[in-house]
């Protein structure tokens, strides 16, 4: 097994760290605590080519594989979790339409997310009763012509309000999952409603919001994929989702391990170190060791998906591990920081903010969890 990067690889996970360390990081606190959408910082990271990393380059992707996204997402995550969360729903939606549309869409959608002229792309699944259970959705299609009527409301959407195309899964046949569809609708759409942002523990820099689908009419190019054949192309898409949050959480989980490390080596009592008690040293062992395991399994379900090999056990292990260990990490990066970890003088309770959704969102560790299952159980 080689475990070494490609001169590809190598130069995106480079470049994201460059970028994360001396744009990104400095403004993270206030972005958290504003609640400021960072628009100026992913325009960059569109000139940067980090915002279309497995998007073909004649869409104006960097075409650098699914090693070298996983790679980027975690450097960008270490120093923003709400940069990165945005961030991946843009590389997801920018693939799955380059792998799905037509032509004509993927020329349209791609480049204007690749490089940051539509300032994100979101992904409208989820529903205020079809969150884990996406057959449960109630939002529908109706034929007309020319085209779809799209009534219904989807919720906790990423990038909501800001996002330039769209991806609406609606029900266009019978019930369960073999009736659903797919649709690209633009921003600002006659009859699409943006709700009120959601005021949320962590990821406070990234927007959530409720669409309402009211009498939108869309014409008949909206429909993305085959009728009724939507559920497959989230699945797909939930796949490579699975891994970018895999390693998202693994990069809030290396800056909560990275503050706990520079504190214990300088906070003092008893007269040293606290980095010199064991107490102190198993935390951090432990916290390195399953972030470490982490980042090889989300890895490895990245290297099976760029090489079109089957990965969805593989991206579920690495995004239940990866999410679960980045927890316990900022976790006890709180502990070692004792007092002070409960303040916003320091990092590490943002982290903890940060990183619990990553256990919820893109399907929750149970979810993972059967999906593992169901496979082993064939």
């Amino acid at each position: 097994m080689d475990f070494e990067l490609d001169d590809g690889q190598r130069l995106v996970q480079q470049t994201a760290r460059d970028y994360a360390q001396k744009t990104i990081l400095p403004q993270a606190a206030a972005i958290d605590r504003e609640e400021r959408f960072p628009f100026e910082i992913l325009k960059g990271l569109g000139e940067l080519g980090l915002l279309a990393v497995n998007v073909p380059a004649a869409l104006g992707g960097s075409e650098a594989g699914v090693v070298a996204y996983s790679l980027a997402m975690t450097e960008v995550a270490r120093a923003c979790a709400s940069t990165a969360v945005t961030m991946a729903v843009t590389n997801m939606v920018g693939e799955v339409i380059a792998k799905f549309g037509t032509p004509a869409q993927a020329e349209r959608h791609c480049p204007r997310l690749a490089d940051g002229t539509w300032a994100a792309g979101a992904f409208a699944l989820s529903e205020p009763g079809a969150g884990s259970d996406p057959g449960g959705m109630r939002t529908t299609a109706r034929k007309v012509d020319g085209g779809w009527v799209l009534d219904g409301q989807k919720a906790w959407i990423t990038s909501g309000a800001h996002a330039g195309v769209i991806v609406v899964w609606a029900r266009t046949g019978g019930p369960g999952t073999a009736g659903i569809s797919c649709f690209l609708v633009e921003k600002d759409h006659k009859g699409l409603l943006v709700g009120k942002h959601e005021d949320k523990l962590g990821l406070r820099g990234s927007n959530t919001v409720t669409l309402t689908f009211d009498d939108c009419e869309v014409p008949d190019d909206a429909l993305f994929g085959e009728l009724d054949g939507g559920f497959k192309i989230a699945m797909m898409a939930l796949d490579g989702g699975r891994i970018g949050i895999a390693s998202q959480a693994i990069g809030i989980g290396l800056a909560a391990l990275d503050e706990a490390i520079v504190y214990a080596k300088d906070r003092q009592q008893f007269g040293k170190a606290i980095a010199e008690f064991q107490a102190i040293q198993w935390m951090i062992a432990d916290s390195t060791t399953e972030l470490s395991a982490a980042r090889m399994l989300a890895l490895r379900a990245a290297w099976l998906k760029e090489h079109t090999r089957p990965h969805s056990r593989e991206a579920s292990m690495a995004k239940v591990w990866a999410s679960e260990a980045a927890v316990r990490a900022c976790n006890r990066s709180v502990q070692i920081h004792g007092g002070y970890g409960y303040t916003r003088e320091f990092a590490a309770e943002r982290h903890l903010r940060d990183v619990r959704v990553s256990m919820i969102y893109e399907g929750t560790s149970e979810i993972q969890r059967t999906v593992i299952a169901r496979q082993v159980l064939r």
